[in-house]
């Protein structure tokens, strides 16, 4: 892609509006220093230097798009405790509205919370518990999208596989978004085996792709182009949901776009160093969607998509990016 192309589809972006609807998580990050074993159990000692939290699942797509774009809605279940208070202020704090935030009480908000020694991750601790009914909580989130649909670009679903997205829930939205002409773009999780008929594109990693296909992976080769199985998964889900666009995320190998009726696209990895791959999958689906609704074609959109992504796993933490070092990236690649 162009320079010129590129300053255009960001300049762009920055009138467009999005929904982001999923799973949303406050991610709590506990940096320290281990320098001996404990006495009471074979485990690490952490030396805790310093404590940081950023919303996590959902919200990390949100937190993506926000530099680039005019505004973001997000749309998820937290509860009522100190949490929801932390991470809604979070957001607040990123102008990205929580208009549609929906709380319930019985429900505790998500919280993962990483333990990090040396730059490597030392344990995670997660706080959930799935909703016990969704039927009101959902009745309540349609209620208030249907009120910001017409004012949005397009919708991204990121689901988590925490019970947020179920089938009615995800089938309204995609009623009420396709009835508004809005792009539609989802992250699926296995998880949570969804009918994902209705959407623009699939974004799943290669797991996640032959998991849903129902095959093995017998393992990647070096030029995913000539990767039998993974073209036949490609194939399969397309015709699985009839759609018009399936991205799968290749880790070390970059990312492939199978579109209805065109050869497959694959843009090879744009990153330097991997330091951290938590929430590389939000900046990939975020920057493909945003790009989209931008006026890129899906293969550009793709390669938006992966050069983000290479600048995010270069990043402790659940990371986002500038304009300014996607515009590097693509300039230290070019040609």
């Amino acid at each position: 892609m162009n320079p010129e192309k590129l300053q255009h589809l960001l300049h762009t972006a920055t009138n467009r509006r999005l929904l982001v609807i999923g799973d949303v998580m406050l991610d709590e990050f506990v940096w320290g220093r281990v320098s001996r074993i404990s006495p009471e159990a074979p485990v690490p000692v952490v030396e805790v230097i310093k404590e940081s939290s950023y919303p996590g699942g959902a919200a990390n797509v949100a937190r993506n798009l926000r530099p680039f774009c005019a505004g973001v809605h997000l749309c998820g279940l937290v509860g009522e405790d100190a949490y929801a208070s932390r991470l809604r202020a979070l957001l607040n704090e990123e102008r990205i509205s929580t208009d549609s935030l929906v709380s319930d009480p019985g429900t505790p908000t998500i919280v993962k919370t990483r333990i990090v020694a040396r730059q490597q991750q030392v344990v995670r601790v997660d706080r959930e518990r799935r909703p016990d009914d969704l039927s009101r909580v959902i009745d309540r989130a349609c209620d208030l999208l249907a009120g910001i649909l017409p004012l949005v670009d397009a919708v991204i679903l990121e689901d988590y596989g925490k019970g947020f997205l179920g089938q009615e829930f995800k089938d309204r939205i995609c009623r009420l978004a396709r009835a508004s002409g809005k792009v539609i773009t989802a992250d699926p999780n296995p998880g949570n085996p969804l009918d994902w008929s209705g959407v623009d594109l699939l974004k799943p990693n290669r797991s996640e792709a032959f998991d849903m296909a129902g095959r093995k992976d017998h393992g990647a080769i070096d030029d995913p182009l000539k990767d039998e199985a993974l073209s036949a998964v490609g194939a399969c889900l397309l015709a699985k949901w009839d759609l018009p666009g399936l991205l799968i995320t290749l880790g070390e190998h970059g990312m492939i776009l199978f579109e209805r009726g065109k050869d497959p696209y694959h843009t090879p990895t744009r990153a330097r160093e991997v330091f951290d791959v938590s929430g590389a999958g939000d900046t990939a689906i975020a920057l493909f969607t945003l790009a989209l609704c931008a006026g890129a074609t899906p293969r550009e959109a793709a390669e938006i998509s992966n050069h983000a992504s290479g600048v995010v796993v270069a990043k402790l933490g659940t990371a986002t990016l500038t304009a300014e070092e996607l515009l590097a990236s693509f300039s230290e690649h070019a040609g």
